[in-house]
């Protein structure tokens, strides 16, 4: 964008009439009453009084902020524990944390990906991965979403040297699952790195909550770079990556987002340790969400309500148009829902849509009055459409 007197208010004005200009909301404001069907605290664990007290009780121990990067004097005892919790948790030699999930992408494909080298990556991938392409100034492909065999054509034609497979575990606009088993062995045929960021899927899916590798039975040989995050199932906020003790030293002495920036607060750290192991004792909690996203679909389906293929706690209900979408979500507010519209950028044109996000903080009764209150909300607003 040129510095131009009115150039900015143009490109405002232009994003008003395509539907397209993102507003914030102040959460806790005044639809604090309204039920939030948007979080991704699919566990419910973000309020959860234990992991609330042992934030507290690290803040007054260890202060509020860590001070320094890990490499200076940001590594506390709290940074340490919750490394190895997460190198346990997921079944790894050792795991490295960072202060957001998209640093944790960028410092990772950044330290292993240069100029020459290429990335392959699914169409639909996270912002954060296809940012890491442009950091790194690889050969970036795309393949068609979920098309694991586009893919593997794309390293067949490929003479780099090195290659590195990016990929979302669970879309978070879609919900659905990559096709990792595929995945895996196209990397090993020809010896390219395979990075998974399973942001959505850890803590919910597989038979103890260790997410897609987990469902999938994938090992670490399968997929050698494991990318999760705090901010979702586990209810804080970071992220890290998780693989062999080498792949880790590497990363710390290489990854700069990770070096020359200041480490999470301790308080998060010990919080987000707590909220891992409650995910582990109380499963209730990954069983309930997965349970009321069957109740939802059912539901949904029996009023025919237009639903993508998803069976985990992101429910997208395609509208199409970005007006539509806004409509909708303001039918449902008023009515008491809190629910996303998804717009272009963040999804292709044309897919524009509501993200319904299940919790287990939800109540089933909750979750059958959105259902009705989403298909009067269609109703209401098919002059959008």
């Amino acid at each position: 964008m040129r510095r131009d007197p009115g150039a900015l208010a143009a490109a405002l004005a232009a994003l008003d009439q395509a539907a397209l200009r993102r507003v914030r909301r102040i959460a806790g404001g005044p639809a604090a009453s309204a039920l939030d069907f948007c979080s991704n605290d699919y566990l419910g664990l973000a309020r959860h009084p234990a992991v609330v007290s042992a934030l507290h009780a690290a803040a007054d121990r260890y202060g509020v902020g860590s001070g320094a990067s890990h490499l200076v004097t940001g590594h506390g005892p709290c940074h340490a524990a919750l490394e190895e919790a997460v190198a346990e948790f997921t079944g790894r030699e050792r795991a490295l944390c960072f202060s957001s999930g998209y640093m944790a992408n960028i410092g990772v494909i950044d330290a292993l990906v240069e100029r020459h080298d290429l990335l392959v990556q699914d169409r639909l991938n996270h912002a954060s991965l296809l940012d890491a392409a442009r950091i790194t100034g690889a050969t970036l492909q795309r393949y068609p979403h979920a098309d694991a065999d586009a893919a593997a054509q794309l390293l067949t034609g490929s003479t780099a040297l090195n290659t590195l497979i990016a990929t979302d575990g669970v879309f978070s606009m879609d919900g659905d699952l990559a096709p990792l088993p595929e995945l895996a062995r196209h990397a090993r045929e020809h010896r390219a790195w395979l990075l998974v960021d399973d942001a959505h899927g850890l803590g919910v899916l597989g038979p103890t909550g260790r997410g897609c590798l987990e469902l999938l039975q994938l090992t670490t040989e399968d997929v050698p770079i494991l990318i999760g995050t705090f901010g979702k199932a586990f209810g804080t906020c970071g992220a890290f990556v998780a693989g062999d003790a080498d792949l880790i030293e590497y990363l710390l002495q290489k990854s700069r987002t990770y070096i020359y920036t200041t480490a999470l607060p301790p308080a998060i750290a010990a919080a987000t340790q707590t909220a891992l192991a409650i995910s582990e004792r109380e499963s209730w909690r990954r069983q309930k969400v997965l349970a009321l996203v069957q109740r939802f679909r059912a539901h949904a389906g029996q009023l025919d309500l237009p639903l993508a293929a998803s069976g985990t706690p992101i429910q997208p209900v395609i509208l199409g148009s970005a007006a539509r979408a806004l409509a909708v979500s303001r039918e449902l507010e008023a009515q008491g829902f809190l629910v996303s519209a998804i717009r272009p950028p963040t999804v292709p044109a044309g897919t524009a849509r509501l993200r319904v996000a299940l919790s287990a903080n939800h109540e089933e009764t909750a979750v059958d009055r959105l259902v009705e209150s989403l298909a009067k909300a269609l109703d209401a607003t098919r002059a959008t459409a």
